[in-house]
């Protein structure tokens, strides 16, 4: 036998030299190592060296030190006869393992002594058993690092399993406080605390010793199986040889590794199977074991009948297959055949991990088994981080953490630490002893005076630790609880920072009082004199504090102080020419008070003047002064100058400034209006003003009717006092495209326009979506709404969900059916209610702008206001929708104008055009579901406490596409965006599962020309083939109340329309099926002739029922059967990402057998994988004749699906694992399309007075636009023509086309998207016309359908869904004829 190289205990190696030296090159020098490649997983890589464990598949010229923890193959793939790559440490048996059965070459494989110290390469190197399995080790490694001698300490696991014994094992102890461990996680999940091996290794003696027994007189009668992997479970194998006094066979592979560990000798092992009837098999042959057990009965039917026993009994031994059962150890049982499910596993289970980790207590955990391993962000690093959280040093991780806050210096270590004097550590300490003797009452002296220790501190010091604690903290916090929390801390900044999160709502408390308290003083300040010409300085407990209330992400805001002053004059006063009293009133204000921050930044910039009656204040008039026209002045506003100037009770001074800022505004008087309340520092100060109200920035605000409000600052003439102060921002905003900054230079706060935990107003929504609707990119459209997002997260969360909401332009999940129902004339009468515009006149202006929310904005902006309307809130907004849907029955359309009046007078800007958008569904702003979701996410991303950039942009492409999978799994942002509010960026799809009563967007097939194309794109992969029945598809839950629901594939509910499927279903079902979520195809059926297929015009003729009205199972006159295909979710367990192999396993599991005509199963054929190849003619023959047969049943053709090889179910997606094959049409196009009816011409001839052609069009999600493909006017009955005659008109007309609209063509009528029609051609060809797919296939030409022909009606589709571009493009480029592209540029 060869031998590697052993070390002895005093062993120093230099892994370069014996490297040269085992390649037979000594002498020379070996080159400088390369950088470890991007994909090497952070588990395998020792820092600080070129140590690399169990990573031999990354082998390169980056290292020569290579580690073997083991001799398993998920352990030491990449080694083989051929290893050449450098040097292998492992233990003394995996040694002779990988020189004996794997052939390494035994010069570079050097064998370590098990529990001494050695030195590799200048780091200390030390192995400990793991109790794994033979010849398993853990690494302790101590790498030199830190200086002054000190070395960081590393423990590598490898795989193991943690006893109380390794506790004194020698060397582990020193690890202590280590600074990681590259940790085992097989089982890091609470639901896996299976038992010890002491008792699963009884569990497997005891039952072959019982049924031994109980058998003995039964010669050959029963057969054991152990399953065991190649290495590993010898410990059972021997307990049973011992116990049961019989050998165990086992195969020569088997036996050669025995031998390797010195069993062979034993006498409990024989290569003959005759001699005993306990065999061990292979791992898989009992049934698979990921990621649950799958017994595999068919095998062992095989075992018994070829070795001629009557009886199995298999045990698998692992800790997948635990169950929680009362006995531990579950049992599948079937004919003659048991298989024992033994948690007998040789890695660590949940609670151990734990233990192991709190007796070293590292300062971090890197995990070496999960998904995502090789990212130290990634989701499963962040979840193992939590499960040991408090186990760790976090004392050490926070003074790693706090070190980084500090400029570098020599000094950097002492400053966190706390060791801030100047004076000798002898000094200190002797000083400490003096202070601790002295008595409690001392101290608490001192502690009243400040640490009279503060005194051995320079002044200098001082303020580097102050510093490095205000760095650590929220800007609100005050110098003196700074200092406060310095000197209890025993001067340790670690400590100080531990124990303000500690107490962190009482110092926030503190602040709060003191800045009442200010408040109240500055009341009373204003209260002693009625011109009060300075605010008192504001305390240091309210300089540089936050907006009062932490943001539900934690993100601080600052807010300055505020300083007021105010002026009256008497009403003699008024009529006098004050032009240039806003200099003289500025040079008499105050001076600005000092920033306490360095980042500070201004307070509330403007304010909302509120027009009162000033009557009611007495002493002023009631009525308005008449308003005189300048002669040399003209404008193209005069009127609404004049109306300007009336609302703010103003004269002739303002007319010029009116002018000017209605010029900007474009006659819109409400935004004038926003302009001139906000605009403090250049306006004039009309005559009429009595009171000016002075910022710390120099800006003011007038009030014209005795008292003025701006937020909750209230001056009254009459009383000269402040009824109330806030620091809180105010309503309006002279800016209104903030959103529109870059994300970095947003601030969620400042550039919002309402105030911290108020309502959000409507206006935020409308002016994002005003300036979303002018923006064509698609970037630059999402940082527009995560702006938006990020002020509701930061100041009204509650408000989040309803703006989704009314940005998708929907008021509740799709599958809860909820619709407005409002036509455009109910909306026309509401607007001539509230505009007083004649019905003549808005069909007029709708002519002309061509929609329906202009026309509003235009009408609104024509009214007169005394005052500002009220704010419309979002929530307001979002509670009248459901309120207007709600409404049914009698005197409906009375109640909905009546809610749609009451929207419409609190309009304001360009609110208007966006209700009324809304209401008639079509907001046109370009944000569908994956637009709004991944903003949102970004928004959380951006307002959390990422510093990083690069961190920060990594997180929002995770955390966008977790939204995006969680919404297709559980498609209700009811659900999805409160739970991304509450985990912010630790929310994780997979923290959400499937819910039976919520459906999900079904999983969709792409296009193939033939079986050929199939064989081609499945090379050597197994796929099954299954009928493509010509029905609707069906999404079948039940729910955990036994009651069955049905959805469409657009996530309708249809459950009233089939009553017959419920019971189908439920009969069908078995007892242990209690929850389930089917894909599945219903399909009309003609029982009396041998329950024949029949087509899906036959099944739509069948009544609809409602939401409120069911089909009664004696009107039904069309039978269906269900064909069940698929399944997502069983008993609570959602199984998307098994493979379709195993989900058809699940099902046949949930259900009794097939009832012809009633529930089937799709018919299918399988294909193997080693059938599946191009060159095999029988593989092609069997599809072909296949696919007959499926046309000959009146199918539409196949379905193909991937069964093992990416065979999970991805909703909403259209996979290439899943391929649908249907006849071609005139040897062309393989497939139809699902198109959309965007316009029409008229009729000539015999179809006079009908439409023909139709315009048809398909969806390009990326441009949300809909784009032509062809003209169609084949297939058509008389009845159709007149049913579309009738179903396009009114509001569907449109009045000219819509700019998401692109074709060259130009119809007589354009109508909305309101269905979808299925439409089969010849085949597709390159169009300048038709602009369907433009820029995918040809740079500048679109696609067109020729000599199209009309199907059926899709009626199970939103327009939406219909064909995408892809889809056209895609089909373009399989088509069996396919146009030469160069002769057409």
């Amino acid at each position: 036998m060869a031998s590697s190289e052993t070390a002895t205990p005093s062993s120093s190696f230099d892994s370069a030299r014996l490297f040269l030296a085992a390649t037979g090159t000594p002498s020379l020098p070996l080159p400088p190592p390369s950088p470890p490649p991007s994909d090497l997983p952070a588990s395998k890589l020792i820092p600080g060296t070129c140590f690399l464990v169990d990573a031999f598949r990354f082998a390169g010229d980056h290292s020569v030190s290579y580690f073997l923890s083991h001799f398993h193959s998920d352990h030491y793939t990449g080694l083989s006869p051929a290893w050449s790559r450098g040097v292998v440490f492992c233990s003394p048996t995996t040694s002779r393992l990988l020189i004996d059965v794997l052939g390494v070459p035994a010069r570079l494989v050097v064998s370590l002594p098990v529990g001494e110290a050695l030195s590799i390469d200048g780091c200390e190197v030390r192995l400990v058993d793991a109790n794994h399995c033979p010849g398993a080790v853990m690494f302790l490694f101590k790498v030199p690092g830190g200086g002054g001698g000190e070395f960081r300490r590393y423990v590598h696991t490898g795989d193991f399993r943690f006893r109380d014994s390794m506790r004194s094992e020698p060397g582990l102890g020193e690890f202590v406080a280590c600074d990681a461990i590259f940790l085992d996680t097989t089982y890091c999940n609470p639901k896996f605390v299976f038992p010890s091996q002491e008792e699963s290794i009884d569990y497997v003696a005891s039952v072959i010793e019982r049924v031994g027994v109980e058998n003995r007189d039964s010669a050959k009668n029963i057969l054991f199986l152990v399953a065991t992997y190649v290495i590993g479970k010898e410990r059972i194998l021997l307990e049973v040889a011992r116990r049961c006094g019989c050998k165990v066979y086992v195969d020569g592979r088997k036996m050669a590794v025995l031998r390797a560990l010195g069993y062979s000798e034993s006498g409990a092992f024989t290569e003959d199977e005759s001699e005993t009837a306990v065999h061990v098999v292979g791992w898989n042959v009992l049934g698979e074991t990921w990621p649950y057990f799958r017994p595999n009965f068919v095998q062992m039917k095989e075992l018994i009948v070829e070795k001629g026993y009557n009886k199995v009994v298999g045990f698998v031994p692992t800790g997948w297959t635990y169950e929680v059962k009362r006995d531990k150890f579950a049992i599948r049982k079937k004919d003659s055949f048991e298989i024992h499910l033994v948690p007998y596993s040789e890695h660590s289970n949940y609670n151990e991990l734990r233990e192991f980790v709190k007796f070293l207590k590292p300062k971090r955990v890197i995990p070496t088994v999960g998904s995502d391993i090789e990212k130290l962000d990634g989701k499963h690093f962040h979840r193992v981080q939590k499960l040991f959280a408090g186990l760790l040093d976090e004392t050490a991780n926070k003074k790693e953490f706090l070190m980084n806050f500090l400029p570098w210096s020599s000094e950097k270590e002492n400053i966190v630490a706390g060791v801030v004097a100047t004076a000798s550590n002898d000094a200190l300490m002797q000083e400490k002893e003096k202070l601790s003797k002295e008595d409690h009452s001392e101290t608490t002296d001192l502690k009243k005076g400040g640490f009279e220790e503060l005194d051995l501190v320079s002044e200098e010091r001082e303020k580097e630790i102050l510093q490095a604690l205000q760095d650590c903290l929220p800007a609100w916090v005050t110098r003196d609880q700074m200092t406060g929390l310095i000197n209890s801390s025993g001067r340790n900044l670690v400590d100080a920072v531990s124990n303000f999160y500690e107490k962190e709502t009482e110092f926030y408390q503190q602040v709060s009082a003191s800045a009442s308290a200010s408040s109240s003083s500055l009341q009373a300040s204003f209260m002693s004199s009625s011109d009060v010409h300075s605010s008192p300085s504001a305390p240091d407990s309210v300089k540089g504090s936050a907006s009062g209330t932490r943001s539900m992400f934690s993100k601080d805001y600052k807010l300055p102080t505020v300083q007021l002053t105010m002026t009256s004059k008497s009403p003699g006063k008024k009529k006098r020419n004050v032009s240039n009293s806003p200099k003289k009133k500025q040079k008499s204000a105050p001076k600005k008070l000092e920033s306490s921050g360095s980042g500070q930044s201004r307070i509330t910039r403007f304010f909302t003047k509120s027009v009162a009656n000033s009557a009611q204040d007495g002493g002023l008039e009631a009525n308005f002064q008449p308003c005189f026209k300048d002669d040399k002045f003209s404008s193209p506003y005069n009127d609404k100058i004049d109306q300007f100037v009336q609302i703010v009770n103003g004269d002739d001074s303002l007319r010029s400034y009116a002018a000017s800022i209605l010029e900007k505004t474009k006659g819109d008087i409400d935004k004038a209006l926003d302009v001139y309340y906000s605009d403090t520092e250049s306006r004039p100060v009309d005559n009429n003003d009595i009171s000016f109200v002075s910022l710390a920035s120099g800006q003011s605000v007038t009030a014209s009717d005795g008292k003025f409000t701006a937020g909750h600052i209230t001056l009254s003439e009459k009383s000269g006092s402040v009824a109330a102060i806030s620091l809180e921002r105010p309503l309006a905003e002279i800016c209104t495209d903030f959103v529109s900054v870059p994300l970095e230079k947003y601030n969620p706060v400042e550039h919002a326009s309402w105030r911290l935990g108020d309502p959000a107003p409507y206006i935020h929504l409308a002016r994002t979506f005003d300036l979303v609707e002018r923006e064509k990119g698609k970037i630059k459209v999402t940082s527009m709404l995560c702006n938006m997002f990020r002020s509701l997260l930061a100041l009204s969360p509650e408000d989040v969900l309803p703006a989704t909401y009314l940005c998708t332009n929907k008021i509740a999940p799709d599958h809860e059916n909820m619709e407005l129902n409002i036509g455009g004339s109910l909306v026309a009468a509401a607007i001539e209610d509230v505009c007083g515009v004649k019905r003549s006149k808005i069909r007029d202006m709708y002519n002309r702008l061509g929609d329906l929310g202009d026309v509003a904005q235009e009408c609104r902006q024509t009214q007169t206001f005394l005052a500002p309307p009220p704010v419309l809130l979002i929530k307001d907004v979002f509670s009248v929708l459901k309120k207007i849907s709600f409404q049914t029955g009698s005197g409906s359309n009375a109640r909905k104008k009546s809610l749609i009046v009451s929207l419409m007078r609190s309009c304001r800007e360009m609110e208007m055009k966006f209700i009324v958008r809304t209401l008639v569904r079509n907001l046109r702003i370009g944000a569908m579901m994956r637009t709004v979701l991944p903003a949102f996410a970004q928004a959380v991303v951006m307002n959390s406490s990422l510093e990083d950039t690069s961190q920060k942009s990594e997180k929002i492409k995770s955390l966008s596409a977790s939204i995006l999978e969680a919404y297709n799994v559980l498609p209700s942002l009811d659900l999805i965006i409160p739970s991304l509010m509450k985990e912010g960026i630790e929310f994780s799809s997979s923290h959400l599962s499937m819910i039976p009563g919520l459906p999900i967007k079904p999983m969709l097939a792409k296009i193939t020309d033939g079986c050929p194309s199939v064989l081609k794109l499945f090379e050597s992969r197994a796929f099954t083939c299954e009928y493509k029945y010509d029905g609707q598809r069906a999404q079948i839950h039940k729910l955990a109340d036994g009651s069955i629901r049905i959805f469409s594939r657009n996530g309708d509910e249809t459950t009233s329309r089939f009553p017959d499927l419920i019971a189908i279903v439920n009969e069908s079902c078995k007892p242990s099926a209690v929850t389930f979520i089917l894909d599945a195809e219903v399909v009309a059926v003609d029982r009396k002739r041998g329950s024949k297929l029949m087509s899906f015009q036959e099944l739509s003729s069948r009544e609809r029922g409602g939401r409120d009205s069911l089909v009664s199972l004696d009107s039904i006159k069309v039978d269906i059967c269900i064909f069940v295909f698929d399944v997502m979710f069983a008993n609570g367990e959602q199984v998307l990402g098994f493979p379709l192999r195993e989900r058809r396993k699940v099902l046949r599991e949930l259900f009794n057998d097939e009832k012809k005509g009633f529930f089937e199963y799709v018919k299918e054929m399988t294909v193997d994988a080693e059938d599946s190849h191009l060159d095999r003619e029988d593989t092609l023959t069997r599809m072909n004749l296949f696919l007959e047969d499926a046309l000959r049943s009146s199918c539409e053709g196949i379905m193909v699906k991937s069964l093992d090889i990416d065979a999970g179910y991805s909703p909403s997606k259209r996979a290439e694992t899943w391929l649908k094959v249907k006849r071609d049409y005139v040897d062309g196009l393989g497939d139809s399309l699902d198109l959309v009816p965007i316009g029409a011409w008229h009729g000539n001839g015999r179809k006079a007075g009908w439409y023909s052609p139709f315009l048809m069009s398909c969806y390009n999600p990326d441009t949300e636009e809909f784009q032509s493909v062809c003209r169609v006017m084949s297939g058509f009955s008389d009845s159709f023509y007149i049913e579309m005659k009738e179903f396009f008109s009114g509001d569907k007309i449109l009045s000219k086309k819509p700019p998401y609209y692109k074709t060259a063509e130009v119809p007589d009528m354009w109508f909305s998207p309101e269905v979808v029609w299925e439409i089969r051609g010849a085949d597709l060809t390159l169009s300048p016309v038709h602009q369907a797919a433009v820029g995918l296939v040809h740079p500048s030409r679109g696609i067109s359908m020729r000599f199209p022909r009309f199907i059926r009606c899709v009626s199970d589709r939103n327009p939406e869904d219909c064909s995408t571009a892809a889809d056209i493009a895609e089909m373009f480029q399989s088509q069996s004829r396919k146009m030469d592209m160069s002769s057409t540029v």
